[in-house]
């Protein structure tokens, strides 16, 4: 387990590097920007690793890999972000241990996460999904290949947030998209989320959170202004492949 801590900790180090750099660059504080390990795919044991270097936000995409894993850790002091398309009978399990859902698309998914919130006792942060390759229609409701809603049906689907029980809007998620106008744009993709969140805040402005960059983009990410990266292969190594 020494040589999996070295190796974490090597890897984290350099992240770290790249984002203090970044932030460097756009002449922001380092502070300005958390770190989101992405544990998909990997054992609790380097959950547990993560914790002991200090990482204190992780994030999952798959219900049935997160939930174990979190009740394993259930006593570090961790947020649990899932980032994930949600299905909602799923809802039931991820509204008892994730403290973010930064996957929200629609307002069925809100209704059945603002059911299970209340019922849990708990208040969950959401963050609503843009997807910036989903066609826009006229009523603003498209959704893109990896979920998401168009941009035209954020302040909807943020007020439905904002006003559900058990909710708090906390901000707005993308993932860069492979096709579309903003394919192979990184930064201008994030920098049009950023636009967004403008717009988002001046209707609610505690909903500050944007969630943007992964391994290979975390540096546009952070020149945007993302407030939240979120990486895992460049601190976790390779996945091990799904069987």
């Amino acid at each position: 387990m020494t040589d999996r801590k070295d190796e974490l900790a090597a890897n984290l180090a350099d992240v770290e590097r790249r984002i203090a750099a970044a932030c460097a660059a756009a002449g922001r504080g380092r502070e300005e920007v958390t770190l989101i390990v992405v544990t998909k795919t990997f054992p609790a044991s380097d959950v547990r690793i993560l914790s002991e270097l200090g990482v204190r936000h992780v994030a999952e995409n798959r219900d049935q890999d997160a939930a174990p894993k979190a009740a394993e850790c259930a006593d570090l002091p961790l947020k649990w972000h899932f980032v994930g398309q949600l299905q909602t009978n799923k809802v039931r399990s991820v509204a008892g241990y994730a403290d973010f859902v930064q996957s929200v698309d629609r307002s069925r998914l809100v209704t059945a996460l603002s059911k299970e919130a209340v019922r849990n006792g708990r208040e969950l942060g959401c963050l609503i999904q843009v997807a910036l390759d989903a066609d826009e229609p006229a009523a603003g409701g498209g959704r893109g290949e990896r979920g998401g809603v168009a941009p035209g049906g954020v302040a909807e689907l943020a007020r439905l947030v904002a006003g559900a029980e058990g909710l708090r809007l906390d901000g707005l998620m993308t993932v860069a998209p492979l096709t579309g106008e903003y394919a192979g744009r990184q930064q201008a993709a994030f920098e049009r989320l950023m636009d967004l969140s403008t717009d988002l805040r001046a209707a609610h402005p505690a909903a500050n959170m944007v969630s943007a960059g992964m391994s290979a983009d975390l540096e546009q990410a952070v020149a945007a202004g993302a407030t939240h990266v979120r990486v895992g292969s460049a601190v976790l190594g390779v996945r091990p492949r799904l069987g």
